[in-house]
């Protein structure tokens, strides 16, 4: 069995979490061969007699493959280290995951991406700047990661989809479980036309410390993290160490001295954090290797000059192949803009039409 099948398998067998499976694989070569290991062989890795007895008996090729088929069956693609989609940031941080589970467009897990993230209850001027930058950073092809948690994180995934452009949740609880329950048709349409990951299995229970342990993967696959709003102790903050962690960019919006939600952010600023008062002020850091601009990447190698409205589709169509209705929803364009602006991208070799009225990038 190739050793990506046996990793994933060690990495779903109830009992085995990060800090164990490290320990497995930095004894010795031989846990490539893990499939044939007795109890003993799992005691001397350090691993308790019970867990030792489970492995011995249970790990078996079979039940990796039926774990693999439940995972297949559900459209959610397993991701090692050892797997070129795999985040190339990531593997710079002091704790990658062993494995990724993801439901949606893996590609995004290697764009250029920029965290954002606040308080669950924020003010009408948190969501509102949260939508702001949210919006105009997708539309510009910056992959928007966040929490998908309620407040700010759930105002900058809406935003990102509202704008077209890709988002990416990173989940605290197992793949297939939306958190919070309300959010259960966000994390669909995320995973519909951007990306849904996590690092926890399917069957993986539930507790408040799986979501401090998401963060170092918010901030670890982002060149950047943006705070909007925070109070001084907000899980937000935890995301922006561990950015600082990761020599990564950290961002802050200032909000009103008067604020409790204001604090943590402008504890950041005060500690050097970059002041955030428009999106600018984010995409400017990345002028040289920024996806999108005013223009598409296609321009770049075509030469075609795209319209707002084309650079807007053309990001919409860089998530995969779109049925004309999904398109018509998802701009809330009337039916004569839309089919303009796609016989126009058409007409410049930059999308094609295929039967059934679906559309897709040449």
């Amino acid at each position: 069995m190739e050793i990506k099948w046996v990793l994933a398998g060690l990495h779903e067998f109830p009992g085995i979490g990060w800090k164990t499976l490290q320990q497995i694989v930095e004894y010795d070569k031989d846990w490539k061969h893990a499939l044939d290991f007795s109890a003993a062989d799992w005691m001397k890795r350090g691993l308790n007699s019970e867990l030792a007895l489970q492995l011995a008996e249970r790990y078996t090729a079979d039940w990796i493959e039926a774990r693999m088929e439940q995972l297949c069956n559900k459209g959610i693609h397993m991701i090692t280290r050892w797997d070129s989609e795999y985040p190339t940031l990531m593997k710079e941080t002091a704790q990658p995951p062993w494995v990724l589970y993801a439901l949606g467009n893996v590609r995004l897990l290697n764009s250029l991406s920029i965290a954002m993230v606040g308080t669950r209850l924020p003010t009408a001027y948190g969501r509102k700047v949260a939508t702001d930058l949210a919006g105009e950073l997708a539309s510009r092809g910056i992959t928007i990661v966040s929490g998908m948690a309620r407040g700010i994180d759930g105002a900058c995934h809406e935003a990102a989809l509202q704008a077209g452009g890709p988002t990416l949740a990173v989940l605290g609880t197992a793949i297939d479980i939306a958190y919070p329950p309300e959010h259960l048709s966000l994390y669909r349409r995320i995973a519909e036309q951007g990306l849904v990951v996590s690092e926890y299995p399917m069957g993986t229970p539930g507790h408040p410390g799986m979501f401090p342990q998401r963060n170092r993967i918010i901030a670890g696959i982002s060149r950047g993290t943006v705070v909007v709003e925070a109070d001084a102790r907000s899980g937000s903050l935890i995301t922006a160490d561990r950015a600082l962690d990761a020599n990564r960019d950290l961002f802050a919006v200032p909000g009103p001295v008067t604020s409790p939600k204001s604090r943590g952010t402008l504890s950041l600023l005060k500690q050097g954090a970059k002041i955030v008062t428009e999106a600018k002020d984010i995409w400017e850091e990345y002028e040289a290797i920024l996806p999108a601009m005013n223009v598409s990447k296609k321009e770049a190698v075509t030469g075609n000059k795209l319209t707002d409205e084309e650079c807007r589709i053309y990001h919409m169509l860089e998530q995969g192949i779109t049925r004309f209705d999904d398109l018509l929803v998802q701009t809330g364009w009337d039916f004569g803009l839309l089919h303009s602006v796609l016989l126009s991208l058409i007409m410049k070799k930059t999308a094609v039409q295929l039967p059934g009225s679906v559309y897709q990038l040449i």
